[in-house]
């Protein structure tokens, strides 16, 4: 029975720990907090045990979950890593690229497991239709919500556009050869809003918006290859696949001599497709996949490497952005 301790327990936390108590192979031993009333509260809610440092969870554990704050992620990775401990971290992975690539350079001297936090990959949404995305030439993507202090601690681009960055790195197998990007900060002293074009060596190319400062809340990304179109709603939790018909080649003739009589719905095959959540939903799914990788000694879906990769991408948008803004002299 793997023992988890899970450190840090504000909004997302307090569900991972929630979750392991459930788990066949997973036991809970504990939790850590810095805000001792916080941990207090939510010990006894899922009748756990509250430790009174991290040092202690760490020594009571084989593997932790560390759902803090991104800017805490590296101080709180390391130690563990030393310590030889596997690891769970929430995206990004850390707030700066060289925190993340001396963790992996930790995890690879042990042997230990890092996963990171890109939920996404879990979504229902993603697990539905994912055979079906084969080397797609354009994906456009936008994620945007209204305004909450959660998550501010860092610019935009690594809270919310990190997600469909990852997504994008996983479906186009190529290095990326250009990124255009430009942001500003409303709100807060970082970037709040932010548009990135990633152009890949392969010639496929994807359109990124994430936005925390929006009206409304909208979670979308579409997928143009060779002989489809696919449309994924997160919010709505709904994929739509639109295929060539067999029947395009009977009615294209007539078209291209200039026919406007012919249903556009028979030049192609439309399948709408529900996906809620299954008996399991996605941090559920997430959280299992990172204790069987432990467990059966494999590669986790999303390792520290794919952490990492992101988080390079992410990093290097936010570089183009700030020099954009320091040429247009503009203070975020």
């Amino acid at each position: 029975m793997m023992k988890i301790g899970v450190v840090g327990v504000g909004h997302l936390g307090q569900h991972h720990a929630r979750k392991f108590q459930s788990m066949q192979n997973a036991c809970l031993v504990g939790i850590y907090d810095k805000d001792t009333k916080r941990a207090k509260e939510i010990a006894e809610k899922l009748d756990t045990r509250s430790f009174p440092s991290y040092e202690a969870l760490l020594n009571a554990c084989d593997a932790i979950d560390i759902a803090a704050t991104t800017s805490a992620h590296y101080e709180l990775a390391k130690p563990a890593l030393q310590a030889g401990k596997h690891m769970f971290l929430e995206k990004p992975i850390t707030s700066e690229l060289w925190q993340a690539q001396e963790l992996l350079t930790l995890a690879e001297a042990q042997n230990l497991k890092i996963q990171v936090g890109h939920i996404e990959r879990f979504n229902p949404v993603i697990l539905q239709v994912e055979n079906e995305i084969k080397d797609p030439l354009f994906i456009e993507s936008t994620r945007i919500s209204t305004f909450h202090k959660r998550g501010t601690d860092v610019p935009v681009v690594l809270d919310v556009m990190i997600h469909d960055i990852d997504l994008i790195l996983s479906f186009i197998n190529s290095p990326i050869k250009t990124i255009h990007a430009s942001g500003i900060g409303l709100f807060t002293k970082s970037i709040d809003i932010a548009n990135a074009r990633l152009e890949f060596e392969n010639g496929a190319i994807a359109n990124v918006t994430s936005s925390r400062v929006s009206l409304k809340l909208e979670r979308k990304i579409r997928f143009f290859q060779k002989d489809s179109y696919i449309s994924l709603d997160f919010q709505a939790k709904q994929a739509r696949v639109i295929k060539k018909s067999p029947k395009l080649m009977k009615y294209l003739p007539k078209i291209m001599m200039g026919a406007t009589d012919i249903d556009p719905e028979k030049l192609v095959d439309q399948q709408i497709l529900e996906c809620t959540d299954g008996p399991k939903d996605a941090l559920t799914l997430e959280l299992e996949s990172w204790v069987n990788a432990i467990v059966t000694d494999s590669k986790p879906i999303v390792d520290g490497y794919a952490g990492t990769k992101a988080l390079e991408v992410a990093m290097q948008i936010l570089k183009i952005i700030d020099e954009q803004l320091k040429n247009k002299k503009i203070k975020v």
